[in-house]
């Protein structure tokens, strides 16, 4: 979907893939027609933006074999689809039954990372429309805090300082503008957007920048204001943008709310918890360890990396974080020229919700992922931007 902002530049809004399991390229081309083209025609639009999720095996046969990437080219043109932005951060099994820890490998002091990503840039380069000359490709946040010291910190610093180059090569080739964003998460290296700005500053170069996940950034209590402010004053750009909710208990100390929250405790992915203290941030790399004993302090209120429905609250005592997803759409795009111009609403834990909440089948999936869209929508032109055709 694409929006006119008021200063004539168009935003770009998505949603990611990543929602539905897929390691192989015919994997991808079954998601478009099963999934993709089902949520465009719900929306009733001709043309749907997805940002694409390829796994190894899939980017390493697009990046391979040319016929296989026409062969996607045309596959989103007759289904109505277009992609500007792919999700680098999961590089494979991201659909297996344990996925926890396993999203953060390989990091980038690991050689595989810089040549994922330099595989996707070029794949992106081949699927951008032919009115669009930038892309955006979202990655880890360097790595999780306990695999890095300093020496690893510095073959990260290098791969990423390659990459750039391998961009700005394939612009001179391509006549395209592929550009990265770390995305800060709780428990990683970088785990907020100030966490950021010092290694992105080292690096220096404006194809390498942020990408912002409102979610993450609410989970660790950032004010998206302050956030915002600083990533402008340090010159880091916001390559992109995922819009998604986090988990919200007000009160986590009375045994209602924990019960409430015990139903989002599953097996699947990692639940960050954090709480704010007078003494700094607090938290529990997970959701179950968070409730059970005196792991984390319960007098304030408490946020859990968990993409909960952009349309959809859990119900009470429970709540999402959605004001954070707003006040920072607002000052992304709201303003008199936009700080990122690739939206894209990522709630990939449709299947990881208690089981009275999950989708039963793919038709009820994809009015669920409509809805967001449409919510996502109707927020863009409440902040003055036009829809397009």
């Amino acid at each position: 979907m694409r929006f006119r902002h008021p200063d004539g530049s168009t935003v770009h809004l998505a949603y990611c893939t990543n929602v539905h399991p897929a390691e192989t390229l015919d994997g991808v081309l079954a998601q478009l027609r099963d999934h993709c083209e089902p949520v465009r025609r719900r929306l009733g639009r001709d043309r749907l933006g997805i940002g694409l999720w390829l796994a190894k095996d899939a980017a390493h046969t697009l990046v391979s074999d040319p016929s296989a990437l026409r062969r996607l080219r045309t596959e989103l043109d007759r289904r109505g689809l277009e992609v500007v932005t792919l999700n680098g951060f999961p590089y494979e099994g991201f659909g297996a039954e344990e996925v926890k820890y396993r999203v953060y490998k390989p990091d980038w002091a690991d050689p595989e990372r810089l040549e994922h990503t330099t595989a996707l840039a070029r794949v992106l380069a081949g699927l951008l429309p032919e009115d669009v000359t930038q892309g955006s490709i979202s990655t880890l946040p360097l790595a999780w805090r306990t695999a890095y010291d300093p020496d690893r910190a510095e073959i990260a610093r290098t791969a990423l300082v390659t990459l750039a180059e391998r961009l700005d090569a394939l612009e001179e080739l391509t006549g395209r503008d592929i550009r990265v964003g770390l995305e800060p998460e709780p428990g990683c290296i970088v785990e907020t957007t100030g966490d950021a700005i010092a290694p992105l500053s080292v690096i220096g170069h404006h194809r390498i920048g942020i990408c912002v996940d409102t979610c993450h950034l609410a989970t660790s209590f950032e004010d998206p204001h302050t956030a915002l402010d600083a990533l402008t004053e340090a010159h880091v750009p916001v390559v992109k943008s995922q819009l998604s909710a986090a988990l919200h208990a007000e009160h986590p100390h009375l045994p209602v709310v924990r019960e409430a929250l015990a139903a989002f405790d599953e097996p699947r992915f990692l639940h960050q918890t954090r709480t704010a203290t007078a003494a700094g941030l607090r938290g529990t790399d997970d959701l179950g360890p968070a409730l059970t004993g005196d792991a984390l302090p319960d007098a304030a209120p408490w946020r859990a990396h968990f993409h909960v429905p952009l349309h959809a609250a859990p119900a009470a005592p429970l709540t999402s974080t959605l004001p954070v997803l707003k006040a920072v759409l607002s000052r992304l795009v709201g303003g008199p020229q936009p700080l990122t111009r690739h939206l894209e609403v990522e709630t990939y834990t449709w299947q990881a919700l208690p089981a009275e909440l999950r989708p039963r089948a793919r038709s009820q999936l994809a009015d669920g992922i409509a809805a967001e869209l449409t919510l996502a929508r109707d927020l863009l032109t409440d902040l003055g931007l036009k829809e397009l055709p």
